[in-house]
């Protein structure tokens, strides 16, 4: 084949564009394959913690706000970023018309921490016949943990992927957000009343640590600057940026969980407790579980549309379990077994969004296609009794 002058570009110009397309492909293959390379970060914190317990020992010294020392480590800065670029991807555009649905996102706000509550007393219960009470305890503050985050700015993705109505969705991730410095302390203390005398305390201490100084400063500030520098930045230079931030984004996420699972995996391994583990990892299932069905049941009592059910599903199943893995590896480091009912639930919330997302998927389709195939077969019928009309005319 003769290249024509047209076709002949200098050399130098292929790499940048070929680098440009490489890491776009890359971040769309991380963002595609998340739950397995979660999955792999787990197994490698289990092989070998060596960096993640590097990652969490490091420290940048302490910063003195409203007169109270606060560490900065490496952790911290990780989450920050974390839910820096999650700010970032929140559209403000689209709350406009979240008022439109007050009534579901209050509802929602409100179920996202009270059907974990209920659900965890109920559990509370249960597991008293549980011959190692140590162990019910260790799952009932990792589950408080969990139940006390704020919502997941990956349910806004869920929802975006599933035709979900994005104004809501993001209605829920910034309001659990911003009043998370409030409901998490008052969350935890409730959740220590249902808790055993030693670990009802290690959960009081939590709610103190948890407030103001950790959620605000680490969690809410830097969602609330994300969302200040996507309105101030053009909206070119977002499309341009957005999926290379992507990818910092989901190789910090990988890391800040490898980090997190290097102090408590190698030790859940090294004891071969499996009955621990299987019962965590039902519980926590069971959990993840309610939380989708009471959205799938608010969706129906407010007889909101279909977009609207998927939004409030993904809301009320997916929680900010990495603040809760940072706070918990932070300030519980030697109880680290109340880390695996957050990791758990860290992993099963995305198997059950992902199945979420194939059941709404097959149901939008099915009604289009049908309405697809019947105008297609209308058009059928019509078009010989249009022939024949031309052709008698």
């Amino acid at each position: 084949m003769v290249k024509t002058p047209s076709s002949i570009v200098p050399a130098g110009d292929h790499p940048p564009a070929h680098r440009s397309s490489v890491l776009l492909a890359l971040s769309q293959f991380l963002h595609y394959h998340l739950l397995w390379f979660l999955i792999g970060a787990y197994v490698i914190a289990v092989v070998s913690p060596t960096f993640g317990l590097w990652i969490r020992r490091t420290s940048f010294g302490e910063i003195v706000l409203f007169q109270e020392p606060t560490h900065v480590s490496l952790l911290l800065v990780m989450l920050a970023m974390l839910v820096f670029n999650a700010g970032l991807g929140l559209k403000t555009e689209h709350l406009r018309t979240v008022m439109q649905r007050k009534f579901a996102l209050f509802a929602g706000l409100v179920a996202n921490v009270a059907i974990p509550m209920a659900y965890i007393f109920a559990v509370t219960l249960v597991m008293r016949l549980w011959y190692e009470p140590d162990e019910a305890q260790h799952i009932l503050v990792g589950l408080a943990l969990v139940a006390a985050m704020p919502i997941a700015g990956a349910s806004t993705a869920w929802a975006q992927n599933s035709n979900g109505n994005l104004a809501l969705s993001l209605g829920l991730v910034l309001f659990s957000t911003v009043l998370s410095p409030l409901v998490t302390p008052v969350a935890l203390r409730v959740f220590g009343e249902m808790a055993a005398e030693e670990y009802e305390r290690v959960l009081h201490e939590l709610a103190a640590y948890g407030s103001g100084a950790f959620l605000g400063l680490w969690v809410v500030v830097p969602s609330l600057l994300g969302i200040a520098v996507r309105r101030l930045v053009p909206p070119r230079w977002m499309t341009v940026g957005m999926p290379y931030l992507k990818l910092v984004n989901t190789i910090n996420l990988l890391l800040l969980n490898y980090s997190n699972g290097s102090v408590s995996l190698p030790q859940a391994a090294a004891d071969r407790d499996y009955d621990f583990l299987a019962v965590t990892l039902a519980i926590t299932t069971g959990l993840c579980l309610a939380a989708f069905a009471t959205g799938y049941g608010l969706s129906g009592l407010f007889k909101l549309e279909r977009a609207e059910r998927v939004s409030l599903m993904y809301g009320l199943g997916m929680n900010n379990n990495g603040t809760g893995l940072v706070l918990a590896s932070l300030a519980l480091s030697s109880y680290p077994r109340i880390m695996v009912p957050i990791i758990f639930y860290n992993l099963v919330q995305h198997l059950v969004a992902g199945t979420v997302h194939m059941v709404a998927d097959k149901k939008w389709r099915d009604p289009e296609q049908a309405e697809l195939r019947t105008t297609m077969e209308s058009t059928a019928t019509e078009r010989p009794g249009a022939k024949r009309s031309v052709s008698t005319a």
